[in-house]
């Protein structure tokens, strides 16, 4: 995803860091694998409808948003940021278990929400670590990031069968698994030291400022927020669609796959694809295509035309994800690095979050046109992507060139 274009440099990285950090990002995303698509089946089972699904689904989220930032520049100045993770792993587990016993509104959304806040700090503090050892040691972000995927397919679709067999009461299992697997990998996470104070990106050109307030980047972490948030009414009712179109567990985990699959298949592209277009191109990209995706998903594809749309993800997040991360690097130093994806997950859960609590609405008002409001949404993230880019300092002699290439 972010190029390491000197391999040599990965000789001072420690033993096993490639691997180890391939294994934090799995174990998250075995959580995801299956709470993504199939806890809103849980809910259903247990009889709540639109409204308190999607409340449900978005508190959480909205104070995930709160609590990332705020763990994240505190792991930055911590002696390990992985000691945070354990922490993080440890209390999600609880909460897993404890939704065991609830299965009325405010119960699960009380505990649902504590675990969206003790779960929010994990993925941006193992993306922090990651990202410390592309600078340091010119590592490739791709062969590592994409294990995270693989483990969130192999999840989706045991998750599909096991729920196909068993019913959503399978739910819980699965995910209480994959958070022993968050505490498990938080104790065997690679440790590194702190960030360091004068750490410049390995083969990327310097950052430009060591500030998060740059307007170009603010521009571009909301207008990619905004558009990441149309994804909303997908992972809130489509599960709930494809199963009243007669779709089974295993053809629903499937088509979430398909999504996950081309995200994969992106990560294991990207220094090719860093290679030939910029990161703008890619978000611009991305983002214009989940224009495309929201317009068409309506529409009464059957499973293969929907299987199609599914891989579309791979441009709707992860070409614009893979753009995101390469214009951080460019343009803040190592020692925000923790605060700078605190940021990026910040605004990314708040949109994503409220607009999961509208969707509820929005689709129970609209039902299947709630997806035009999607495109929308993200034609509005696709605006402020290109007034970020328009944003960005000059360089002095440059021909009113843009500072960074990239």
């Amino acid at each position: 995803m972010i190029p390491a274009q000197n391999p040599q440099t990965s000789e001072g990285a420690p033993p096993r860091f490639r691997l180890l950090s391939a294994l934090s990002y799995c174990a998250p995303l075995l959580v995801n694998g299956v709470a993504l698509p199939f806890f809103p089946m849980w809910l259903a089972q247990h009889e709540f409808n639109d409204h308190e699904i999607g409340v449900i689904l978005a508190v959480p989220m909205v104070v995930r948003v709160l609590v990332a930032p705020i763990v994240a520049m505190y792991a930055d100045r911590m002696r390990e940021r992985a000691d945070v993770l354990l922490f993080s792993g440890v209390l999600s587990l609880l909460t897993a278990i404890a939704l065991y016993w609830t299965n009325t509104f405010w119960p699960v959304l009380i505990v649902y929400t504590i675990q969206g806040a003790t779960f929010a700090c994990y993925v941006p503090v193992v993306e922090s670590i990651v990202i410390s050892g592309v600078r340091r040691w010119g590592l490739d972000y791709g062969s590592m990031r994409v294990w995270g995927s693989v483990a969130f397919i192999v999840s989706t679709l045991i998750g599909g069968q096991l729920i196909g067999h068993w019913g959503g009461e399978m739910v819980l299992p699965v995910m209480t698994f994959g958070f022993v697997m968050t505490v498990v990998m938080a104790i065997y996470c690679p440790r590194i030291g702190p960030t360091r104070r004068r750490g410049i990106p390995v083969d990327i050109s310097a950052a430009t400022g060591s500030s998060l307030r740059q307007p170009h980047l603010l521009a571009l972490l909301i207008g990619v927020a905004i558009q990441q948030s149309s994804h909303a009414v997908l992972q809130a009712f489509a599960s709930l669609y494809w199963r009243e179109l007669g779709f089974s567990g295993t053809e629903i985990a499937v088509l979430w796959s398909a999504g996950v699959a081309a995200e994969v298949t992106v990560f294991f592209l990207s220094r090719r694809l860093n290679r030939r277009f910029s990161a703008w191109t890619l978000i611009r990209f991305g983002a214009a295509v989940s224009v495309c995706r929201w317009i068409l998903f309506p529409m009464h594809w059957g499973f293969w035309g929907f299987f199609l749309l599914q891989c579309m993800h791979s441009c709707t997040y992860a070409f614009v994800h893979t753009g995101v991360q390469t214009r951080i690097v460019a343009s803040v130093q190592e020692t925000q690095e923790s605060s700078a994806q605190g940021a990026y997950f910040f605004y990314n859960g708040m949109f994503m979050g409220l607009m999961t609590i509208a969707s509820g609405y929005i689709y129970a008002w609209l039902g299947l046109a709630s997806y035009y409001v999607m495109a929308l949404v993200a034609l509005t993230g696709l605006g402020l992507v290109i007034a970020a880019y328009y944003l960005q300092p000059q360089s002095v002699g440059s021909g009113g060139k843009t500072r960074e290439a990239v």
